[in-house]
């Protein structure tokens, strides 16, 4: 028992930190949503916040990953948590909405920063045999934010504004930056990849993005497998900017049934979540992220065929039951395959890429539903997401490549 608590104690001590800055994360985007809604009355300058949003990740992607590997990752973690605070603090003496959209794009570019900061730090901090456990907690704190923030930031507007829900994330963020700096420097004593005072230049940059499609090419089939995962994502990012117009629009659900309909998917993530922190040791990885996603592409497709409120219920519930499992086992995956080394770069890349697509494919389907219909768009996307799926899974379990999904323990059976 000793041993198990020595062991998990670090890691434990950081999914607490995730979970403080998930839970404040949902708290903002919800705030900040209403913030922008009542300065405007306008719901296309909400939307203007996603493209801000995407637009921001897209830009950071493109060369954070350079920084990433080229600095010390507990106090870049730090740092940003820290840098987003500050902003996120003077956001609401903000009045005019080209100003908060410039403050959303900075803020946007930290946390875009933080994600492959957090996984090169998460994957250097966990054991290999420890990662699929610490991934499914992962997914569960995560599953467990997307219920518990919108939940208190709607008690929140009860009781205040929108700007007191803002300040929460604000503390939340600084928080999560005061637990990292306790975490141990699992970089003291590593040379990085290069002089942390080296310039990041366009020659850095090229080299960078070189080293990046070397390694693809080198790899061919991890990277055939984060690019059919990553599509997986584009499809089911698009298909949910149109969720809400096909269930009040094409379904004719109320406000109060649509209501419904989202507090049953996290249910679903709620449920999948514990179900996967349970089975996770039992499961194989690569049947993680196949049957994660084929299930989840069922779901989709369960729910754009829908015509009836329960048959639409049911589709939700699927699509957000199997995400846990999908992103627990594509976690692991990663971890277990890019060079730590390398990971920031690598990682950013390939988000480039994938943020790009989102754009495009999101862009696409909200000018084809307004010239077609909802459902003319969303089913052939759901079909899509069927096909590639299945491919992930042929792919995932195929006995030659079972090198890819083992951990320590697995190989030592």
């Amino acid at each position: 028992m000793n041993k198990l608590l020595e062991a998990w104690r670090y890691p434990a001590i950081l999914l607490f930190s995730i979970g403080v800055s998930s839970v404040g994360s949902w708290i903002y985007f919800i705030a900040l949503n209403l913030i922008v809604l009542n300065l405007t009355g306008s719901a296309i300058a909400v939307s203007g916040l996603y493209i801000v949003r995407a637009s921001s990740t897209l830009f950071a992607s493109f060369w954070s990953g350079s920084l990433i590997d080229r600095l010390n990752k507990k106090y870049l973690m730090f740092v940003l948590n820290i840098f987003q605070s500050l902003l996120i603090v003077i956001l609401p003496f903000f009045s005019t909405l080209a100003w908060i959209y410039v403050l959303v794009f900075v803020i946007t570019i930290a946390s875009s920063m933080y994600h492959p900061t957090s996984m090169t730090y998460i994957t250097k901090l966990i054991p290999i045999e420890q990662r699929k456990r610490f991934n499914s907690l992962r997914s569960l704190l995560d599953s467990g934010a997307f219920i518990t923030g919108p939940a208190i930031a709607g008690m929140l507007f009860t009781i205040g504004t929108p700007n007191t829900a803002i300040y929460l994330n604000a503390i939340a963020l600084f928080l999560s930056a005061c637990i990292t700096l306790g975490m141990p420097n699992v970089e003291a004593n590593e040379q990085l990849v290069s002089k942390a005072d080296e310039k990041i230049s366009y020659k850095v940059l090229f080299n960078d993005w070189e080293l990046v499609i070397r390694f693809s090419l080198k790899n061919l089939y991890i990277m055939v497998i984060y690019f059919l995962f990553s599509m997986m994502i584009v499809m089911m990012t698009a298909t949910d900017s149109l969720e809400a117009a096909f269930a009040t629009q094409v379904l004719s659900l109320s406000e109060g049934e649509y209501g419904i309909l989202v507090s049953i998917a996290g249910a679903g993530v709620l449920v999948g979540s514990l179900l996967n922190t349970a089975i996770v040791e039992k499961v194989s990885t690569a049947w993680l992220i196949g049957m994660g996603s084929l299930i989840t592409a069922l779901g989709y497709l369960t729910f754009t065929s829908s015509y009836t409120f329960l048959i639409a219920s049911f589709g939700c519930f699927l699509l957000s039951f199997a995400t846990a499992f999908a992103n627990t086992g594509f976690y692991t995956f990663f971890q277990n395959n890019i060079p730590v080394d390398s990971m920031g770069r690598i990682g950013s890349i390939y988000g480039f890429v994938e943020a790009l697509f989102i754009i495009i494919i999101t862009a696409f389907f909200g000018i084809a539903a307004e010239i077609t219909s909802i459902r003319y768009v969303i089913v052939p996307a759901a079909i899509i997401m069927f096909v590639v799926a299945t491919i992930l899974l042929i792919l995932n379990i195929q006995p030659s490549k079972a090198r890819f999904y083992r951990n320590i323990s697995e190989l030592n059976e």
